[in-house]
């Protein structure tokens, strides 16, 4: 990339904070750093995009989904007129072109980590990205987010690179997108935007399409954009005559008026949808505790290789992709500890930087998994430049739904096949209580497992009773939910001592063999 202005001298003490930074010139101090960080952004480098594949292990399975979700693939240099039949067939869409622009406000590399987790977003949403532009200032300008000569510099870039999107690194008020696009000319959308689009094309159960719909029109309400008078759909009163009657003055209900309040009553029937899929949840999770059985619960960063190691510890098969929030809809598997008792371990949906609040909101029934369970492995990519920063934006959004911060909470250090030893080290001396494992490679998998089985809570009745041969049944449920100390086959019965809970210590005592 090229400026069209010519460097500007430095004052000695460094670069001004207002002082703009065009991505690709190289200059002294700020600029050479600005050059370097767009650099390794276009370069896709640490990027969730990095290596254009996903490495599965042998916990994965067929990955079925993903071959679906494959055969929807977007391709470079795809002509709206369609000359080959098969472009149809397989579904190809054309990757939309786009450029990237960001702040950057004190620390460059803050600024390089959040470019570069928005190049992987829009990848993930299947844009190709071009270009980008960095601009040095401490708030963003009202008026068009970058000010009026960064903006004219924006549309000379796009220009340029031929782009059809401007993909902002932040969230733009309504008159800031109106006004940029205005200058530009091309559409310009914003992160939250960009991070809805990635939960439309992902979601697959009811819930979760209904639930993304709701935070969509929540984003979209305000941000209606009217058209002057052609946005009069009614005249009123004498319409029919000859003349203008009594009534025909105003100009009735503007079209703008009619879309807000289709999205209302859209968004009013889409929470009475959710509100009437919750009972099926809450009946599954009431089963659960009435059973007994303990939860645990995974929560992260997308793209921390949650999918990856709740296949790694159940066998689930669900997908993996190398890709943002690649896995939406929770997934509850019931598995076994190494002693035998039986528990359930829930994925939850992935969580990112400034995760839009309407997305929070519409989610919030499924994130409640993490607020109900027993257990929390907060899964963190050991990999990334700033794991710091991954745990610090889960637990901010923990914060908000309400009893998940007092929920036992391990750390569990993912992909030490990748991750840099010192940074584990960091990692570790800075987290009360943390794992190092690889899901892809199976390092520290046997100490997660045994982990859990010592810190889900354990049956607290002891029993020493003999079960009669007729309740089998019974015994199953101590194998499934308890704890077996000794069993032995006597004459009137199984020998049982151990560890039940409450009710089940009732049934047992209920049938239990009179000596």
């Amino acid at each position: 990339m090229t400026n069209s202005h010519e460097p500007r001298p430095e004052p000695a003490q460094g670069p001004s904070p207002t002082t703009d930074q065009h991505v690709g010139v190289a200059a002294p101090s700020a600029r050479d750093i600005a050059s370097d960080v767009v650099a390794r952004v276009l370069a896709r480098a640490g990027t969730a995009r990095a290596d254009g594949g996903t490495q599965h292990s042998a916990h994965d399975g067929d990955q079925l989904d993903l071959a679906e979700r494959s055969a929807l693939r977007r391709v470079a240099n795809l002509s709206t007129e369609l000359e080959d039949v098969t472009e149809v067939e397989y579904r190809q869409l054309r990757l939309e072109k786009v450029v990237l622009v960001g702040l950057w406000a004190r620390d460059a590399a803050d600024a390089e980590v959040s470019l570069r987790e928005l190049a992987a977003l829009a990848e993930t949403a299947g844009s190709q990205v071009l270009d980008g532009l960095l601009q040095r200032r401490q708030t963003p300008d009202p008026g068009t987010y970058l000010g009026s000569g960064k903006a004219a510099e924006l549309a000379a870039v796009v220009a340029g690179t031929a782009a059809d999107t401007v993909i902002v690194d932040g969230d733009l008020a309504p008159s800031q997108r109106r006004a940029l696009e205005d200058i530009i000319k091309v559409k310009v959308v914003d992160r939250t935007a960009l991070i809805l689009d990635i939960f439309a094309q992902h979601a697959k159960s009811r819930e979760g399409k209904a639930q993304v719909e709701l935070a969509q029109l929540e984003y979209l309400l305000p941000r209606l954009r009217g058209w002057g008078e052609s946005m009069s759909r009614q005249a009123g009163g004498q319409v029919g005559g000859a003349g203008a009657g009594m009534g025909s003055r105003g100009p009735g209900e503007t079209k703008i008026e009619l879309d807000r309040r289709r999205i209302r009553n859209r968004m009013a029937k889409l929470r009475r949808e959710i509100a009437a899929m919750a009972p099926s949840r809450e009946t599954k999770r009431s089963s659960r505790k009435r059973n007994a059985i303990p939860s645990v619960a995974i929560a992260g960063y997308t793209n921390a290789g949650k999918s990856s190691l709740l296949n790694a510890l159940t066998g689930a098969g669900v997908l993996v992709e190398n890709a943002l929030f690649a896995t939406l809809d929770p997934t509850v598997r019931r598995t076994k500890t190494p002693d035998g008792r039986v528990y359930t371990l829930a994925d939850t949906v992935g969580f990112v930087r400034s995760l839009p609040h309407q997305l929070v909101e519409a989610f919030r029934s499924t994130l409640e998994e993490v607020a109900d369970s027993d257990l929390l492995l907060h899964v963190v990519d050991a990999s990334h430049p700033d794991p710091e920063g991954q745990i610090a934006a889960v637990r901010h959004v923990l914060e908000g739904i309400p009893g998940a911060l007092d929920v036992p909470e391990v750390i569990v250090l993912n992909k030490a096949d990748l991750a840099d030893p010192d940074t584990i080290a960091r990692l570790r001396s800075r987290e009360r209580t943390t794992l190092v494992v690889s899901a892809h490679t199976g390092e520290g998998i046997t100490e997660l497992l045994d982990f859990i089985s010592a810190a889900l809570p354990h049956p607290g009745v002891t029993v020493d009773l003999i079960v009669p041969y007729s309740r089998g049944d019974l015994v199953n449920r101590v194998h499934l939910e308890g704890e077996i100390d000794h069993l032995e086959h006597v004459g009137e019965g199984t020998l049982l001592r151990g560890r039940v809970d409450d009710e089940l210590a009732a049934e047992l005592a209920a049938v239990a063999v009179r000596s």
